[in-house]
């Protein structure tokens, strides 16, 4: 089996190494998280990533020393991430030597994204787990294709209701919060209304359930959210 493709995402922001942690595992990636200066690069030592997301604004040791010392301790793909927009700082983090940057507010999808082009790109190895058929009795999805059947007919979903499904099919039994697949299909930073979420649900059981009064495959977690039943 091959070794897993292990990312340290650096950020002293708790919800940014949340959400791009949660993302970069559900594509097959290992993740260790690091809060600032310090603590990445001892993550760095212990851990051997093949990519690092560094943001520039960090406590302890700022982003630009963490990344001349992690140069110093091997040649590692590096994505610099940091709030400031200026010119001047993305010339400064790519003239040392980072292999992209990213300024924030930015999609996790798209960071996600930036990593496998940065490891394609370096000769790393991104997983890739996107495309892989799923299938749960007379329902399969196809993820390439965006194509869903049930009793080998196909059911026609918006591109929302199929992120919906895919993000619940993709992890089976495990409970999601309206607020997490918000941050998850409409991204992070997106200010939006939880009740969408509730109306995709909806909709979607009318299209694959039995009974849509009666669920068995979208199940609502009172309280809590909805989990996928397979």
């Amino acid at each position: 089996m091959a070794a897993m493709t292990n990312v340290l995402v650096v950020d002293d922001e708790p919800m940014v190494r949340e959400v791009l942690a949660r993302y970069l595992e559900a594509e097959g990636f290992g993740v260790v998280t690091a809060g600032d200066g310090v603590e990445a690069l001892d993550r760095f030592g212990e851990s051997t990533p093949d990519l690092v997301l560094l943001d520039l604004m960090l406590p302890r040791i700022d982003g630009f020393e963490v990344f001349d010392r992690m140069r110093t301790l091997g040649r590692v793909p590096v994505i610099m991430l940091t709030a400031r927009g200026e010119e001047t700082d993305r010339v400064v983090g790519l003239d040392l030597g980072a292999d992209d940057y990213v300024t924030k507010p930015f999609s996790p999808r798209e960071v996600v994204a930036r990593v496998r082009a940065v490891l394609r790109r370096t000769g790393g190895d991104a997983p890739d787990t996107r495309d892989e058929p799923l299938a749960f009795g007379d329902l399969s999805i196809e993820p390439a294709s965006r194509v869903v059947t049930l009793r080998d007919q196909p059911v026609r979903l918006t591109p929302k209701e199929f992120d919906v499904l895919f993000v619940l099919a993709s992890n089976p039994g495990v409970v999601f919060s309206r607020i997490q697949l918000l941050e998850e299909i409409w991204d992070f930073a997106w200010d939006g209304d939880p009740s969408t979420v509730t109306v995709h649900i909806r909709r979607l059981r009318e299209k694959i359930e039995n009974d849509p009064s009666a669920p068995e495959r979208l199940v609502t977690v009172w309280g809590v959210g909805y989990r996928f039943e397979p």
